[in-house]
C-alpha cells in the first residue's frame, strides 16, 4: 500500500483546524464538478414547457447553485472565505433527467472545488425542490470534482 497522506485540517492533537494558507503565493485556481439527477419523462416535458408551478427550474437552478458556491464557507466550516472571480452553472436536460456542471474560478492561496461541488449539488438540490410535487421518482447521484486545476495568476483566459 502507498503512503497516506497527512490530514491538513487535523492539528498534531487530532482536533480540526482551518489550514494557514497565508504563506502561500496567489495562484489561478479553477474547479468543475457535476451530478445528476433522474427525472421521469413528463417531469422533463413540464419543465420544457415552464409549466412547474414554482417557476422556471433551470433559471432559478443557476442561480442557486451560482449562490451557493459563494456561500461555501458560509457552510462548510473549515473552508476558507475566497473572491470568486466566476461561477458558472449549466444544466443540461437528457431524455431522463439532467446534468449540471459548476465552474468556479479564483486567483486566491487555495483552491475552489469545495464552491464548485457545493453550487452543483444546490443547483440540483433546487430542481429537486422545484419538482417535488410532481415527481415522487427523483434521484440525485454522481456529485463529483471532475477537473481542479491549479496555474500562475499570469495565465488567466477564459
Amino acid at each position: 500500500m502507498g503512503k497516506m497522506k497527512r490530514l491538513t485540517h487535523i492539528d498534531s492533537d487530532g482536533r480540526a483546524q482551518m489550514v494557514d494558507v497565508s504563506a502561500k503565493p496567489l495562484s489561478k485556481r479553477r474547479a468543475v464538478a457535476r451530478g445528476k439527477i433522474r427525472l421521469q419523462r413528463e417531469t422533463l416535458d413540464l419543465i420544457a414547457r415552464d409549466q412547474i408551478a414554482k417557476g422556471n427550474v433551470f433559471a432559478t437552478a443557476r442561480i442557486a447553485g451560482i449562490q451557493a458556491a459563494k456561500q461555501t464557507a458560509q457552510l462548510i466550516p473549515l473552508c476558507h472565505t475566497l473572491p470568486l472571480g466566476q461561477v458558472n452553472v449549466d444544466i443540461v436536460a437528457s431524455k431522463d433527467g439532467a446534468e449540471v456542471k459548476c465552474t468556479a474560478q479564483t486567483i486566491g492561496q487555495t483552491g475552489v472545488e469545495m464552491e464548485a461541488l457545493v453550487g452543483v449539488t444546490v443547483a440540483l438540490l433546487t430542481i429537486y425542490d422545484m419538482c417535488k410535487a410532481v415527481d415522487k421518482e427523483m434521484q440525485i447521484s454522481d456529485v463529483r470534482l471532475i477537473e481542479k486545476i491549479k496555474a500562475p495568476p499570469d495565465s488567466i483566459t477564459s
